[in-house]
C-alpha cells in the first residue's frame, strides 16, 4: 500500500500533521512540505513519542530552504504530544 500526501487528508479535513504544519508556520514555499510531512508521519507511525533528535534524524533526508527546520520540528512534536494526550 502506498499513501501519498493526498491520502493523509483533504481540503475539507486535513490530517493532524498537516494542520500542525500550518498552525506552527512550518510551511512557506511548500516545495519540501509533502516530503517532510510524509517522513514525519512515517516516524509517528513507528514511534508515537519521538524525541527532538528522533524527529531531526527522520527528517534528515529532506531539505528545506525556507523555514530553518525549527517550526517543522515543533509541528511534529506537537502532534506527538497530542497523540500521547489522547492515549494517556
Amino acid at each position: 500500500e502506498i499513501i501519498t500526501i493526498e491520502g493523509l487528508g483533504g481540503p475539507e479535513k486535513l490530517s493532524p500533521l498537516q494542520q500542525a504544519f500550518i498552525d506552527a508556520g512550518a510551511v512557506q514555499c511548500c516545495f519540501c512540505t509533502p516530503g517532510m510531512i510524509m517522513a514525519a508521519q512515517y516516524l509517528l507511525n513507528r514511534n508515537p513519542s519521538p524525541t527532538e533528535e528522533d524527529v531531526r534524524e527522520a527528517l534528515s533526508g529532506n531539505l528545506c530552504r525556507c523555514t530553518g527546520y525549527k517550526r517543522i520540528i515543533e509541528a511534529v512534536l506537537t502532534v506527538a504530544h497530542q497523540n500521547l494526550e489522547k492515549v494517556g
